[in-house]
């Protein structure tokens, strides 16, 4: 075949996709909030691990990307996450290869992690947020992940949380019909500022109305009634991260009332360690990944 016509006909079939992508999104936009949560049921509990957990090894080396991947090997789990603060481009080349790598490997991506801030007072600086985003769901895409978390931000001085809610809903609901068209869920993660409550989360949600929007659901980041706000999160938690903390003053959790509550809650999907203590990661990431596949062990279905 002419490499013109190849190239014609892929354009056709992957305009057809992302169209069909948007259709079913579509299909379910203007429907409670109630009808797009998670399924009920049995619980599937995956162990996972954030790079963000080896932040000492990879913001200045000796550890790489490539090393974490395989030593998600040597850990014994069962997809990473990749924090993409710590990526060395976002050259095809170089995403692709971290792809080749984690498939060699028997590696799944859970998925990815950028910072963000779509609380701005200033709509071009909300437009601004848009577009990296939707540069970030690219490289997920690439990356063969079908999850990209993404942070809400912090209020401006003076600023209400119904004013923050809007923001964020202005620039995450386009975000998630970029993302639809490309199969990435954008997991929107409870880390302070506006999404200190899980009420705002719900409501961020509720408006955004998008089958491709969820929580990134972090435990620890609640300074008040954690068990509660997890569980109003739990059926719209897309993907997790577990740490055995909450809050600022680092009070501990209880890791098995939290681990009755996703599996009451039916959710199936990783349970990403993403380490933040003071030890050595190198003997403190397993510590905490032994506790989470024992967790698993007892309260998932596989």
């Amino acid at each position: 075949m002419p490499k013109t016509l190849f190239r014609r006909d892929f354009l056709k079939t992957a305009g057809a996709a992302a169209a069909s992508f948007s259709a079913g999104a579509a299909a379910l936009r203007g429907q409670p909030l109630e009808l797009i949560k998670n399924s009920s049921g049995h619980p599937r509990l995956l162990s996972g691990c954030c790079a963000y957990s080896y932040r000492k090894y990879l913001q200045n080396g000796p550890m790489t990307m490539e090393d974490f991947i395989l030593k998600a090997v040597e850990l014994g789990i069962e997809g990473v996450d990749i924090t993409t603060y710590y990526l060395k481009s976002t050259e095809p080349s170089y995403i692709l290869g971290l792809r080749r790598l984690a498939f060699r490997n028997g590696v799944p991506f859970s998925g990815a992690a950028i910072g963000s801030n779509m609380c701005q007072l200033d709509p071009t600086k909300r437009a601004e947020e848009l577009e990296k985003i939707k540069k970030w769901i690219d490289v997920t895409q690439l990356l063969g992940a079908s999850h990209l978390r993404v942070f809400g931000g912090e209020l401006p001085q003076g600023a209400t949380d119904e004013q923050g809610v809007e923001w964020v809903v202005e620039t995450l609901k386009p975000a998630c019909d970029y993302a639809a068209a490309r199969g990435v869920t954008l997991g929107i993660e409870s880390h302070g500022g506006i999404t200190s409550k899980a009420s705002n989360i719900l409501e961020i949600l509720r408006r955004v109305d998008s089958p491709y929007a969820g929580c990134n659901l972090d435990i620890s980041n609640w300074e008040q009634d954690p068990y509660n706000q997890i569980e109003a999160c739990i059926p719209y938690a897309t993907h997790t991260h577990i740490r055995d903390f909450y809050g600022k003053s680092r009070t501990p959790l209880d890791l098995d009332r939290v681990w009755t509550l996703f599996a009451n809650g039916g959710y199936k999907g990783f349970m990403s360690a993403e380490y933040e203590g003071a030890q050595d990661p190198q003997t403190a990431v397993p510590k905490l990944l032994a506790k989470i596949k024992a967790l698993n062990h007892q309260y998932s279905t596989v």
